[in-house]
């Protein structure tokens, strides 16, 4: 059987944050969720491409995200940036009538992003997303997304993130790559306010409501509101910043969940090839993102 030729979508603009987080609510709201073109049931990865051109930097969207995630000022975009321009096109992918899964609910486990060189803000960029690569997970089942993002026509960023579909696992199913090891904190804490989530989320447009207040955490199981596993991540890459070549990848996993308001501790030692680093608990060493640069 030939496979179908893969559907692409050009998006014009910035998608919107709000009606998209709106529609990703659907398939959660029991009833609603039923409704044919709304029913997430499962089923297979469509072979959908999401593309945004000709993307310019805002200048005043920049220096909120650099705020937001402790990164100073600087000639280039920060190592983690483009993910920004790209969630919206996440977003478009799993709020699509074709894709099997619901995005609230779908737990972002690994992200790898590669800089292949330093990306001036006043380049234009053109952003593309697809959604593959279902496989078994012992919980669930896992996909990824994978972004790139190029100058004219030279590659010059692009990331996997791959989320857990929580449901029937395979016990079999092996876990995937090299473990990371757990960098204990070398004296650095932050300390999270509880609207950490909140200013992330006009920032990044991911309004996910576990990540916004007490209470709308509470109705998805969580004691209160929860940090962005993105925004873990970025807060990591800004404290080794002049540290990390021009050309680097850097990979984490996400684990235990950031608890808002909350302190946690930084690490990160030098290690052949690069450096490992880890978010943790202050109070028991226990991770919240391990992560490596390469």
């Amino acid at each position: 059987m030939t496979k179908n030729a893969a559907v692409e979508r050009l998006i014009e603009g910035q998608p919107s944050a709000l009606p998209s987080m709106l529609k990703a609510a659907l398939p959660v709201i029991p009833g609603v969720n039923q409704i044919p073109g709304i029913a997430k049931k499962g089923g297979d990865i469509p072979d959908l491409v999401l593309t945004r051109k000709d993307v310019a930097i805002d200048p005043e969207h920049l220096a909120a995200y650099r705020d937001v995630c402790g990164f100073g000022p600087g000639q280039h975009l920060p190592l983690t940036y483009p993910h920004m321009l790209a969630f919206g096109l996440h977003m478009g992918i799993m709020t699509d009538s074709s894709f099997p899964y619901a995005a609230i609910g779908s737990v972002h486990l690994r992200n790898t992003m590669t800089q292949h060189r330093p990306i001036a803000p006043s380049e234009r960029l053109s952003v593309s997303a697809t959604a593959t690569n279902k496989r078994a997970h012992s919980k669930g089942t896992l996909f990824d997304f994978v972004t790139t993002v190029t100058s004219g026509d030279e590659l010059v960023w692009d990331a996997v993130s791959t989320y857990l579909r929580p449901g029937r696992g395979d016990k079999e199913a092996q876990p995937e790559g090299e473990p990371f090891d757990v960098v204990p904190g070398n004296g650095t804490v932050w300390k999270l306010k509880g609207d950490l989530g909140r200013r992330f989320a006009a920032v990044s447009g991911d309004y996910n409501p576990i990540h916004l207040y007490p209470l709308t955490a509470k109705a998805f199981g969580f004691p209160s509101q929860i940090a962005h596993g993105i925004w873990t991540k970025a807060r990591c890459v800004a404290a080794m910043e002049s540290r990390i070549p021009d050309a680097a990848t850097v990979e984490v996993e996400f684990k235990k969940p950031v608890i808002l308001p909350t302190k946690v501790a930084f690490g990160s030692r030098i290690v052949d090839g690069g450096l490992d680093f880890s978010m943790t608990n202050p109070k028991n060493g226990a991770p919240h993102v391990v992560g490596r640069v390469r």
